[in-house]
């Protein structure tokens, strides 16, 4: 049976005019709520310059690419009525401050870590693919470790903060790692290992809870389903579907492999994180750490390997023609990083630059 794979993507709010992030998610979700009478795919977020979608678990690619494109239309009518536009973008071009959410967990949160939380306004995109198991789960999570860091590098949007040129791709990596849960970790080997490890982590009191468990890759505390978050929030509609697409694949071929009683990759979470910091640096340009040598190759032959990995799982789902193919143009195009640094290069203008990312959110 074809697993199921669901997206859970984060948009800014900005003003139509000057680009800047606007603190008006309550207004925007409270017209969500209206025009879905109820049934609406959004939550509030961590910030009021941002939202948060959910699609439903999906089967086939296609329809997931339905439920993507709907929700960030619906997303952008709902916001263009309170004077605001919705830009799928992992940071803010432009300065701003940020503005924490009402609520008692955004309180705790922002009282705990002080300007690590204020400083969050970031958007992510994480996809959920379903297991049959928590032991499959964590085969799962043992399997794909070496290979996040190329999806992170696929994904990169972020490339300025405040204003300024960050010279990272995803500069929303950086910003995220500051969670003290945040990143890549160790072999757990079973599910009862996993679910010591995370009760471990709570008991030390520094979180507050299992949804602060921040792992490039978890089980999912909610649903049946392993949780990939290492990605920026796509630019194009497109990616996300190249991203969650490549996701199942990995999943997929990682249970299999744990099937199989083949061992996963030792590599210690000392090198995940460099291979973690140049995806985060470089994106595509340039080199990445080979997943399966931890050495330094250029980004194309590695993004390559990763779908030759995952070749076998995707022809079974029907999905490799495809994937080859939308892979293939975001190497020849570049990523959401490049592209805003093309249009800032142009126009000259991090505001107008928003303003043509806001377009193109849509796809």
């Amino acid at each position: 049976m074809v697993r199921t794979v669901g997206v859970e993507e984060e948009l800014l709010l900005v003003d139509t005019q000057s680009g800047e992030p606007r603190a008006l998610s309550t207004a925007v979700l409270a017209v969500a709520e209206r025009r879905s009478e109820g049934d609406s795919a959004f939550e509030p977020e961590l910030h009021h310059q941002q939202l948060e979608f959910a699609t439903e678990p999906c089967s086939e690619m296609r329809e997931l690419a339905g439920e993507i494109r709907r929700w960030r239309a619906e997303a952008a009518e709902s916001a263009t009525r309170t004077g605001t536009a919705v830009v799928a973008l992992a940071t803010s071009p432009l300065p701003v401050s940020p503005s924490i959410a009402e609520g008692e967990r955004h309180s705790w949160l922002a009282d705990r870590f002080g300007r690590t939380t204020q400083e969050q306004l970031t958007c992510g995109c994480h996809v959920h693919v379903s297991v049959a198991s928590d032991e499959e789960g964590v085969g799962v999570l043992d399997r794909v470790r070496t290979w996040l860091p190329v999806l992170l590098a696929l994904s990169a949007n972020s490339p300025f903060w405040q204003g300024r040129d960050t010279k990272y791709s995803s500069y929303r990596s950086r910003v995220w790692g500051r969670w003290p849960s945040a990143g890549p970790v160790e072999l757990f080997g079973s599910a009862e290992y996993y679910h010591q490890q995370v009760r471990a982590l709570i008991d030390t009191g520094v979180l507050r809870d299992e949804g602060m468990i921040y792992f490039d890759a978890r089980l999912s505390h909610r649903y049946p389903t392993v949780e990939i978050r290492v990605a920026d929030v796509c630019l194009d509609p497109a990616d996300t579907v190249l991203l969650a697409t490549l996701v199942r694949g990995l999943v997929e071929t990682a249970a299999r492999e744990w099937r199989a009683g083949d061992p996963p990759d030792p590599a210690g979470v000392g090198v995940l994180r460099m291979a973690a910091w140049q995806a985060g640096r470089s994106g595509l340009e340039g080199q990445l750490l080979h997943p399966r040598t931890m050495r330094p190759e250029p980004a194309a032959d590695v993004v390559r390997a990763l779908l030759a990995h995952v070749r076998n799982a995707l022809e079974d789902s029907h999905d490799f023609a495809s994937a080859e193919k939308a892979l293939m143009h975001v190497l020849e195009r570049g990523t959401g990083a490049q592209t805003q640094r093309e249009l800032l290069a142009r126009t000259g203008s991090l505001r107008d630059a928003v303003a043509e990312c806001v377009s193109r959110t849509r796809g």
